[in-house]
C-alpha cells in the first residue's frame, strides 16, 4: 500500500467517524420503516424500503433500480470502480426485510419506533431490524458513501442485491439469481449477516450448517376415540409418533436414522486447537439461556457439536386435544415438525427418505404415516485461501487489534449456497453481530460500537482490495 493510498483509506476512515450520527439517522429512518415480508398488510412497506435503498445506493453514485419478482422486490445496484481497476468485483448480498415484531407487549418500546438505549458496552439500537439485518446491510452502504465522499470514489466494482424476501425463506432469490447471471457477475459475495466471536474480537465464518426441514404425520383410527372405550385395544398415534421421536438419538446423542454420519467429515486438528484456544465456556452459554445441561454426541467438544457436526431436533409436537381442561380420547392422528442441521458433504434429500425409512420401520400395523418436506440445503464450508478472506484478515486486525477468528456457524444461510451453485463464486461472510442481539425476538438490538466499527472494517476491505492486499 503507498503512502498515498494510506492517507486516502484514513480520510475514508475519518468521514465515517465524522458523520457516525448521520450514518444512525439514516439507519433508523430505515428501521422505522416496517418492512415485514411474511404479512400481505406490509407489502406497500416492503415497497416502501426497497425504494428507500435504491435513492441511498442512487445518491452515492451507483446506478440503482427496483427489479419486480414474483414477490417483494428486489434492489440491484452496480458501480464500476476507478477506471482501469484490476481489484475484484464484489457481490453484496443483504436484506432489508424483517420479521414480525410479535409479541409487541414485550418490546420496551414500539419495535419500528429504534432507540438509541444505554447497555453494559455503550449505546445500543433497539428495533426490529436493528442487527437483521438493516443494520449489517447498511454498514456497508455507509462504507461506500464515505468512499464517495471522502475517497474520491468507490475504490472497487461492487454490485448490491438486497432482498426483501429473506425472512420467508427467499422464494424468488434463486430464479433472480439463475435470470441474471451476466448482471449479477462477481469474484466473490460479500455477506454481513453473521456474528463476531465477542464484541473485541472479528470473526469470519468459514462453515454453515445446511437443512433438512420436514413434517411427519401418524394416523391411526378413522376418528377421535373415547379412550375409556377403546383404551387398551386402539393404537394411539400419539404414543406412536412419540416413541418414533424418542429414538431418534441414542444414549450417547448419536443420531439413529441409517447412514445419517455418511459424508461427515472429522474436523482438523488445526481447527480442532483454533476452536480450543477460543476457551469457550459452555457452562456460562447454557445459563445465559437457562440450562445446565450439554447435549449432543457425548465426548465432543462444545464448538464442534455447535459448528461442524450435525443435530436432529424436534421442533413441534402435536395432535389430539390441547384446549383448557380435559378431554380422554385416543386421537386419529399426531405430526410433528423436524429439522436436521445438516454438516457438509450431507446429502439433504438422502437424510429425508432415510428419516422416512426409519420412521416407517417403527410403524405398527394398521398405523399410516405421511412427509413434507420444506427447507432444504446442504452444509457449506468456505475456502479460506482467497485473496479477498486475505484481505479481510488484514482489514480486521487493523481495525481490532487481534486477528479474526475463523469461526463456523450451527445456522443455515440457505444465499450462500444458491450464489455457489448458481453464480459459480464464494461467499466472504464477514458479519458484526453478537449473540445476544436477540435477532428474531422482542427488543433486537446491535451495539452502535459494532455498527461503527463494522463500517470502518468494510472501509479497510475496500481499501486493501482496491490496492490488491
Amino acid at each position: 500500500m503507498t503512502d498515498n493510498h494510506e492517507a486516502v483509506v484514513n480520510a475514508v476512515l475519518a468521514q465515517v467517524d465524522n458523520e457516525l450520527d448521520h450514518a444512525r439517522g439514516r439507519l433508523f429512518e430505515l428501521l422505522r420503516i416496517p418492512s415485514i415480508s411474511t404479512q400481505p398488510a406490509h407489502k406497500p412497506d416492503v415497497r416502501h424500503a426497497a425504494e428507500w435503498i435504491r435513492e441511498q445506493l442512487a445518491w452515492i453514485g451507483l446506478e440503482a433500480t427496483v427489479k419486480p419478482t414474483a414477490g417483494h422486490p428486489i434492489v440491484v445496484g452496480h458501480h464500476p470502480g476507478p477506471a482501469g481497476t484490476k481489484a475484484p468485483r464484489i457481490l453484496f448480498y443483504g436484506h432489508y426485510d424483517v420479521q414480525p415484531a410479535d409479541p409487541l407487549d414485550l418490546w420496551h418500546n414500539p419495535p419500528f419506533e429504534p432507540q438509541m438505549v444505554d447497555g453494559p458496552r455503550g449505546p445500543r439500537i433497539v428495533a426490529r431490524g436493528a442487527v437483521d439485518a438493516k443494520g449489517q446491510s447498511m454498514m456497508f452502504i455507509e462504507a461506500l458513501r464515505a468512499w464517495h465522499t471522502a475517497g474520491g470514489g468507490i475504490p472497487a466494482p461492487v454490485t448490491i442485491l438486497m432482498e426483501g424476501e429473506e425472512e420467508i425463506g427467499s422464494p424468488n432469490l434463486e430464479p433472480f439469481l439463475v435470470a441474471n447471471k451476466a448482471m449479477l457477475a462477481a469474484d466473490f459475495a460479500l455477506i454481513s449477516d453473521t456474528n463476531m466471536w465477542d464484541i473485541d474480537t472479528p470473526g469470519l465464518t468459514t462453515r454453515l450448517r445446511g437443512m433438512c426441514n420436514c413434517e411427519i404425520t401418524v394416523k391411526g383410527p378413522s376418528m377421535d376415540l373415547h379412550s375409556g372405550l377403546f383404551g387398551g385395544s386402539a393404537l394411539n398415534p400419539i404414543n406412536v409418533l412419540t416413541r418414533i421421536l424418542g429414538d431418534l438419538h441414542d444414549a450417547d446423542g448419536r443420531i439413529q436414522v441409517p447412514g445419517f454420519y455418511d459424508g461427515v467429515r472429522p474436523v482438523t486438528a488445526e481447527r480442532q486447537a483454533e476452536w480450543a484456544a477460543l476457551g469457550f465456556d459452555e457452562g456460562a452459554f447454557l445459563r445465559g439461556i437457562g440450562l445446565s445441561s450439554p447435549a449432543g454426541e457425548r465426548g465432543v467438544p462444545a464448538l464442534e457439536r455447535l459448528w461442524s457436526r450435525p443435530t436432529a431436533d424436534v421442533n413441534g409436537v402435536w395432535g389430539g386435544y390441547t384446549g383448557e381442561g380435559s378431554k380422554t380420547i385416543i386421537p386419529s392422528e399426531a405430526s410433528a415438525k423436524v429439522s436436521f442441521r445438516l454438516v457438509p458433504d450431507q446429502d439433504p434429500h438422502a437424510i429425508f427418505e432415510n428419516f422416512k425409512r426409519f420412521a416407517a420401520e417403527r410403524l405398527p400395523p394398521g398405523m399410516y404415516v405421511s412427509f413434507q418436506a420444506f427447507g432444504m440445503a446442504p452444509g457449506i464450508e468456505i475456502a479460506t485461501d482467497t485473496p479477498w478472506v486475505t484481505a479481510a484478515r488484514a482489514a480486521l486486525q487493523q481495525e481490532y487489534g487481534r486477528p479474526a477468528v475463523m469461526i463456523g456457524s450451527g445456522g443455515t444461510i440457505p444465499v450462500v449456497e444458491q450464489i455457489k451453485r448458481t453464480l459459480k463464486i464464494d461467499s466472504l461472510m464477514m458479519g458484526f453481530g453478537l449473540d445476544d442481539d436477540q435477532i428474531h425476538s422482542p427488543n433486537e438490538k446491535f451495539e452502535m460500537r459494532c455498527f461503527h466499527q463494522g463500517t470502518r472494517s468494510h472501509v479497510l476491505l475496500l481499501g486493501k482490495l482496491a490496492a490488491g492486499a
